[in-house]
């Protein structure tokens, strides 16, 4: 649900500057649980009498009528939930120090790796004060920038978010993308960097795909049909189209380039090669990178009347799009190779047995990679973290790059004549600092380098393996207080995400500190079906397979009950999108394990979720309601479907927003009105529905801090945590 994005767990920070053991010192005293609030009394919510016969299987729907997100009684029945949670909320003790300890900690000043375009730098950079980051260039990075695009200007009250920005090649223009509560539905505008004023084209009805620029005044985008009023959340995304805008006409006046009729169900990526020579259209059935299968064509742009050229013509590997050294094109392919290598292809001579293996496989999982100057700079992951290394485009090897410890290291943009490049390095210490690397010397330098205000020191990690139901080993990252007690009382978090080959490498998050400094344990698990260990650990938990990585996430928390880090009423479990779905599976299947849950945008009805926004492009990882026999795996793990009445389930807050168009909200509230339903505890269920906010949550820091406030908030509250 996150196809090739580098995944920055919420509210993960794992705190140390090397892997050590955490010691099993001197007792403390277990922190003690607060009061419960009295059980709600929860929204009526009416079932219905639909019941579907499946593939030989009677599958009841009762509140499908949720699904009709904006008709009154949804509406109501959502209203009234928010101001339950608000109640519930509005009883604990501790939140305005906690919010507090988190506003503190979460408004630095920080900085995006810069990007050089026609002899001008460009970067994002947030005060620590403002909701969005702004955007500001620079002739030299030694030289006095000047802001371009403040988004906080454009939107004041922070209901449109900043999405990103695209540059052309010679630095004259940009273009820059607004969403409406953060959501995915895009509009793009242009603007002169010289004059820093707006241009009057708009380009609208965007999702996922940055435009780009061509040297000639055009731009090339991929575009959705714009979905009936109130349907923003629902409509399934079909008919994706690349067109070509010209500077300064209309853009009902936009020319279709690429299309394909016969299949409404692909989409299109659209890049422009460095030296403008080529547009290179990646294909997916579904968003480009769900499936991590791709079809290539390109366009060569200096022949007049050039029609796309197909490179590629099956889905049958992944091929990422790397770049070209004038008609070699590079990409990062698992053809042939489960933990990837990169190849070169000749468009003069594209037969696959013409292929160039450029750097192949090796022992270690090749994560991302790309192309700057001539050089090729190759991330790969050992045991969930970073190394990179670089290799001339004949594949001979460089050097590695000395990064400045464990952690994630990203970036690494540029464009063939560049002698530079940048990147960022999150460790388990610090946030996310920019480096500048020189390609000649091979060496890195500190750009920006933000500072948090809170001690380090007093922190400690180690990652361990743990063996999961079947025997493998799976690895697990600590984070804790030194000196921090194993008495089997420590309120602990866990999540994981393990869905679409992504990997969680170490991240910081500076909203987890407060966690940890109270005596809270953080941990983070990189079950299979993410990409840690290339595409075997991905293919261990897909489709018929995903119950593979929740026997990891149980076999998680059992080994850190087994191992008295924590026990059950201590145990929290959170995720994120496809983490979301994973511990509202582990939720409902095993109640007994936690003390509290919170599945964060999750898909929750595993019978239904192709008929929803993105949903259908995820059946390549998730599988098809529709096959007999991935229905039954589907159905055997189904959150919604497997809630039991008459259960105790877990505390449990489900959170979704309100512009959600990846994950549509729906399947939060039939999950929400299920599991109250059968609530047979005293425990809570409770329903967050965030306002303004998209897949992701808020873009704007100050709501984003009252989110993640209200988070850490219920698993104190449940779970034991000391606020006072």
């Amino acid at each position: 649900m996150f196809p090739r994005m580098h995944i920055r767990a919420i509210l993960f920070s794992a705190i140390c500057t090397s892997l050590v053991l955490l010691p099993p010192l001197a007792a403390q005293p277990p922190p003690p649980l607060q009061p419960a609030p009295a059980r709600p009394a929860y929204p009526p919510a009416p079932r219905g009498p639909v019941v579907e016969t499946r593939h030989g299987v009677q599958v009841a729907d009762p509140y499908r009528w949720l699904e009709e997100m904006e008709a009154p009684a949804a509406r109501s029945w959502v209203a009234a939930q928010n101001a339950l949670t608000d109640s519930y909320f509005a009883r604990i003790r501790g939140r305005e120090a906690l919010h507090a300890r988190i506003s503190a900690l979460s408004r630095y000043e920080s900085f995006g790796s810069p990007e050089r375009r026609g002899g001008r730098y460009f970067w994002g950079h947030r005060d620590g004060q403002k909701n969005q980051p702004v955007v500001f260039s620079a002739p030299a990075l030694d030289a006095p920038p000047q802001p371009l695009l403040d988004p906080n200007v454009l939107s004041p009250d922070g209901k449109l978010a900043f999405v990103g920005m695209s540059v052309s090649e010679d630095g004259a223009r940009i273009a820059y993308g607004l969403a409406p509560g953060g959501g995915d539905w895009q509009s793009w505008r242009l603007r002169e960097v010289k004059s820093g004023k707006d241009l009057s084209d708009e380009l609208s009805a965007i999702k996922y795909y940055h435009p780009v620029f061509t040297r000639d005044g055009g731009i090339y985008y991929s575009r959705f049909p714009t979905p009936p009023p109130g349907k923003e959340l629902t409509e399934t995304d079909h008919d994706c189209k690349v067109y070509l805008h010209r500077i300064g006409t209309p853009a009902a006046s936009d020319t279709v380039v690429y299309e394909r009729p016969e299949h409404p169900s692909w989409q299109f990526e659209p890049t422009v090669t460095r030296d403008g020579r080529y547009l290179v259209i990646s294909i997916g059935d579904g968003q480009v990178g769900d499936r991590s299968q791709e079809q290539i064509v390109y366009l060569d742009l200096g022949q007049r009347g050039a029609r796309p050229t197909v490179l590629i013509g099956a889905f049958e590997s992944e091929y990422v799009f790397l770049g070209s050294q004038g008609p070699r094109f590079f990409f990062l392919t698992d053809s042939g190779a489960p933990k990837k290598r990169i190849i070169a292809i000749d468009t003069r001579t594209p037969a696959r047995e013409k292929w160039q293996e450029i750097v192949p496989e090796g022992p270690l999982a090749l994560s991302s990679a790309s192309l700057v100057g001539g050089q090729l700079f190759v991330t790969t992951l050992k045991d969930a973290h970073t190394a990179v290394s670089t290799y001339d485009l004949g594949g001979k090897k460089l050097r590695d790059v000395e990064l400045p410890g464990l952690g994630s290291a990203f970036g690494f943009q540029g464009g063939p004549s560049d002698s530079e490049t940048f990147y960022a390095f999150m460790s388990f210490t610090e946030p996310a600092a920019v480096y500048r690397y020189d390609l000649t010397t091979g060496r890195s330098t500190p750009w920006k380098t933000p500072k948090v205000p809170f001690d380090a020191s007093a922190l400690t990690t180690t990652q361990v393996f743990f063996p999961s139901k079947d025997g493998t080993k799976v690895p697990m990252f600590l984070t804790a207080k030194k000196g921090l007690a194993r008495d089997g009382l420590r309120p602990t978090l866990i999540t994981a995400y393990g869905f679409g080959g992504v990997s969680m490498t170490p991240s910081f998050n500076p909203s987890m500190i407060p966690w940890l400094e109270r005596g809270g344990i953080s941990a983070v698990v990189n079950v299979r079906g993410g990409g840690e260990y290339g595409e075997a650990w991905h293919k261990a938990a897909m489709r018929t397979h995903r119950q593979v990585g929740l026997d990891d996430f149980i076999a998680a928390g059992e080994w850190l009950i087994a191992n008295r880090y924590t026990s059950t009423p201590h145990l929290g479990a959170y995720g994120t999108s496809g983490g979301g779905m994973l511990v509202g599976a582990v939720t409902v299947q095993r109640p007994d394990l936690l003390g509290a849950s919170v599945p964060i945008v999750g898909v929750h009805d595993l019978l239904r979720f192709h008929l929803f926004g993105q949903g259908a492009g995820w059946q390549g990882d998730m599988g098809s309601p529709d096959e007999p026999a991935e229905f039954r795996a589907l159905h055997a793990i189904s959150p919604l479907h497997n809630v039991r009445p008459g259960t105790r389930y877990p505390a449990t807050l489900l959170i979704t927003s309100d512009h959600d168009v990846r994950v549509a909200p729906l399947h939060s509230y039939k999950l929400a009105a299920a599991l109250q339903a059968a609530q047979a505890g005293p425990a809570p269920v409770l329903l967050r529905v965030q306002t303004a906010s998209g897949h992701g949550g808020s873009a704007g820091l100050s709501q984003r801090i009252d989110q993640r406030t209200e988070l850490l908030l219920f698993f104190a509250h449940t779970l034991g945590l000391p606020l006072d």
